[in-house]
């Protein structure tokens, strides 16, 4: 077959093999249909795989290096491919975690190096290592890690920050726990897996009641509410202040179901009701509840009876972040505004904070399961409703 070119023709084979789109140093040129292969094949080059961190159903997670320079470690989390992928060509809990990684830069939110593909569809996010684990594992080990308020107020101060962040940005977390906040080699706290966020800047489009870890989930959500504002991360972030304080969950109830659920949160804030919640028995999933079983609102002097680590001025922000009514529950604005944050003891310093061993390997444990799960022996996985409206 012939060719032209600039008018002239040029002979060629009609055996010969196309060759590649070359540059002037013979080397492939980044053009034509290829392009995006190309791309992404210097991209999973750039990394060198090292130890596997973590396995489970969703996504194995490996420590990695940059191939130029081994002292820059990564994890990579490979996604493994499920009938999600078939259908729709990515996981939907990928595809939001990559979209608001790459759009919430942050100090305390965990950073999205790259993304890549490899044969197979495996999905590879490349994020950063987080050596020293996460807070679930300093809230368990009792016996070896001690600490107190100004630790408390150090970490639940980059856990608001990162929050108050995404909501500056319209984005809703909705998977607050302490497995998901990481902890970096300089003690920042990351808060990772945003497999379950998504935008909340259309106050008119629904939103999936049936999200965030049920031990973590307020009572709205529990009430089938499909309209909600930042306020469930505030609650979700209230949990893990509470757990710190007293390590162990809060609102934990087992087996988990919504009703069982309900009655833990009556019995430990109070039952909610149209006097301290109007609007509430509107809900679809509202149950009314016998008057003989209501349960008070706590007042001040029950707070401080359970969380007296904090003192008066903590068990007040507490009380705010943990009002039955979500338009009373105060804006992660408002808790970065309360006067806990500057009253005595100050935030521990990043070098001061407890560190604990064995990080690497609760990374992977984290990152390797879906948004929504608990870690094995924490409760039964929370019934996840995909909620594909917010992807835009």
């Amino acid at each position: 077959m012939a060719a032209t070119t600039n008018g002239h023709k040029s002979t060629m084979a009609t055996h010969s093999k196309p060759s590649k789109a070359t540059n002037g140093n013979g080397t492939p040129s980044l053009t034509g249909g290829n392009l995006a292969d190309q791309l992404n094949d210097l991209e999973r080059r750039k990394y060198v795989k090292g130890s596997k961190l973590g396995s489970g159903q969703y996504a194995d997670v490996f420590s990695a290096h940059l191939i130029s320079d081994p002292t820059q470690l990564v994890a990579i989390k490979k996604i493994k491919v499920g009938p999600e992928v078939a259908e729709w060509g990515i996981s939907h809990d990928s595809l939001r975690e990559i979209k608001y990684l790459q759009e919430l830069h942050h100090p305390n939110i965990i950073r999205l190096h790259a993304v890549f593909s490899t044969k197979n569809q495996n999905l590879n996010l490349v994020l950063e290592q987080l050596p020293q684990g996460d807070l679930l594992k300093m809230i368990q080990d009792v016996d070896k890690v001690h600490y107190g308020a100004p630790d408390i107020k150090a970490w639940m101060v980059m856990l608001c920050r990162a929050v108050h962040f995404c909501h500056a940005n319209f984005v809703l977390h909705r998977d607050i726990k302490p497995n998901n906040l990481l902890i970096a080699a300089n003690g920042e706290i990351k808060l990772a897996d945003f497999g379950l966020a998504r935008s909340f800047a259309d106050p008119f489009v629904p939103m999936t009641y049936n999200t965030i870890t049920k031990w973590y989930r307020p009572p709205e959500l529990y009430y089938q509410a499909n309209f909600y504002s930042g306020a469930v991360d505030v609650w979700s972030s209230g949990c893990v202040f509470a757990e710190l304080i007293l390590r162990r969950p809060f609102l934990a109830a087992m087996p988990d179901t919504d009703m069982n659920m309900i009655g833990m949160i009556s019995r430990m804030i109070g039952t909610p009701t149209e006097d301290n919640w109007p609007g509430v028995s509107k809900l679809k999933g509202y149950v009314p509840v016998e008057k003989a079983d209501l349960v008070p609102v706590k007042t001040k002097a029950e707070w401080e009876a359970m969380f007296r680590s904090v003192g008066s001025v903590g068990v007040d922000l507490l009380m705010g972040m943990f009002k039955l009514d979500p338009k009373k529950r105060l804006t992660m604005d408002g808790v970065l505004r309360h006067e806990w944050w500057t009253t005595a003891p100050k935030p521990s310093k990043l070098e001061d904070l407890p560190k604990k061993g064995g990080g690497l390997e609760a990374m992977g444990d984290d990152l390797k399961r879906r948004g929504g799960e608990l870690p094995n022996g924490r409760g039964d996985k929370v019934a996840r409703k995909l909620d594909f409206g917010g992807m835009k």
